[in-house]
């Protein structure tokens, strides 16, 4: 069942650790996203266009036979000048040689002389003066060239051109971050929830039928320890209900010893009659209800399952005990064993009981023919067998509930089979039962 549950629902620190990676992922994202935004805001608006103004330079700009500077009339260039009809710029060599292309603003012509002196710059906000320039360097066949050029101020898209400048900062950034965020993050989130874990862990291995466990508070996150504090306080109180019942049953059970045994002596004093005969059975399944409901409530209490005890030395004990019952109520008794000895550990008081209560159970439902067999083998396997009128399929599998009866005026109370299974399962065994017409055999593995 909890596996169902795991796969139904995805785990708590997966959900954790995409949601806190995508927030993550976000901050990132806006960050460079806001950084760049902020960088149009103070760089030159010439930005968008720089890299196709240098770009053009590059392939145009040579010296002729005389070693002067000159463009020749590219695609790239014409194209840019055609697109930008009041673009201008000054193209200088290191050695202060320059060629220019389209009007020079006058405010900008006497740096014109000295572009080959300026690596960089962003030249506007003076006042009367609205043109923008900008100077930049670029390398060519000619050397280092610097280009003053303007004319084009707020061309294309300063942002995307920014984020194309600045990749080598956000990826070696998203380098840095996405191991981070994807291996880092999983990692805290399911270390700080490995004590949540452990707590469920801890509760599917409870167990009823063992006092006091409780479910681990200490490390636990201070979110989830109310939670923890409050099933803890349900098993408390669980188990003390728990007590309630079991002292109650152990006390009526007792309680009930006395007048029944009254009850059997005053019949004991009466004259022979069938009404004796019927009270006297009456009083004897009575006497045995009680008792069955002693042995219920002691063997759902802890009992020493360490002790050396011998399986066929047992079973011989009980077809010892059982065979005038079993003579008397029209049956054959038969008791067959692989080994000399079959030593286990185990309760010899329990599986006394147990194994007493299988037979008792094959006298009381075999109809009173046939033959009880008691089988002890080398594997720790003991099986009972009879040949009575079976039990119906569809009751098989409830015979082992507590109080359960195949038809309602049958005998006992249906507490023997239960009794049986509940201390088989303390021994770490397993019972099982095949019926049909031809009768019934029930199989104890140990």
């Amino acid at each position: 069942m909890m596996r169902a549950y795991r796969s139904a629902n995805p785990p708590l620190w997966w959900r954790l650790s995409w949601q806190l990676s995508l927030v993550i992922s976000i901050v990132i994202g806006g960050a460079i996203i806001g950084l760049s935004v902020y960088g149009t805001m103070v760089m030159s608006p010439n930005i968008a266009m720089e890299s196709e103004v240098k770009n053009a330079v590059v392939e145009s700009i040579r010296r002729n036979g005389s070693g002067q500077l000159e463009l020749k009339e590219t695609l790239l260039l014409r194209t840019l000048i055609e697109e930008n009809s009041r673009l201008w710029f000054v193209a200088a060599t290191a050695d202060g040689a320059s060629i220019s292309r389209g009007v020079i603003p006058p405010p900008y012509t006497a740096i014109a002389p000295v572009t080959y002196l300026i690596r960089a710059a962003d030249i506007r906000g003076a006042e009367g003066i609205k043109e923008i320039a900008s100077i930049d360097d670029v390398a060519t066949a000619l050397g280092e060239v610097r280009i003053l050029f303007g004319g084009i101020a707020g061309k294309g898209s300063p942002l995307l051109a920014l984020l194309g400048r600045a990749y080598p900062i956000y990826v070696s950034l998203l380098a840095m971050a996405l191991p981070a965020i994807f291996i880092a993050v999983p990692w805290i989130v399911r270390s700080a929830l490995s004590r949540i874990s452990d707590v469920a862990e801890t509760a599917a291995q409870i167990d009823p039928h063992r006092q006091g466990s409780r479910l681990p508070v200490g490390g636990i996150p201070s979110e989830v320890a109310p939670l923890v504090t409050a099933f803890n306080g349900t098993l408390e109180r669980l188990e003390v209900e728990f007590q309630k019942r079991r002292r109650f049953l152990i006390d009526a059970a007792h309680e009930l010893r006395t007048p029944i045994a009254i009850m059997q002596t005053r019949i004991d004093g009466m004259s022979d009659g069938p009404e004796r005969t019927r009270m006297l059975k009456d009083v004897a399944r009575l006497a045995d209800t009680a008792e069955q409901l002693l042995d219920f409530e002691r063997n759902d209490q802890a009992v020493d399952l360490n002790e050396q005890v011998d399986l066929i030395a047992i079973a011989r004990t009980v077809v010892a005990d059982f065979a005038p019952l079993a003579i008397a109520a029209g049956y054959e008794i038969s008791f067959s064993d692989e080994a000399p000895v079959l030593l286990r550990k185990g309760n010899t008081i329990a599986l006394t009981r147990a194994i007493g209560n299988l037979v008792r159970n094959a006298i009381d439902h075999a109809g009173g023919k046939g033959t009880i067999d008691i089988s002890v083998f080398a594997s720790g396997t003991i099986v009972v067998s009879d040949q009575g009128p079976g039990i119906p399929i569809e009751h098989q599998e409830l015979v082992f509930e507590p109080f359960y009866r195949v038809t309602p005026k049958s005998k006992g109370v249906g507490l023997g089979l239960s009794l049986v299974k509940q201390i088989v399962a303390k021994h770490g065994g397993q019972i099982t039962v095949r019926s049909d017409f031809g009768g019934t055999e029930v199989t104890l593995r140990l």
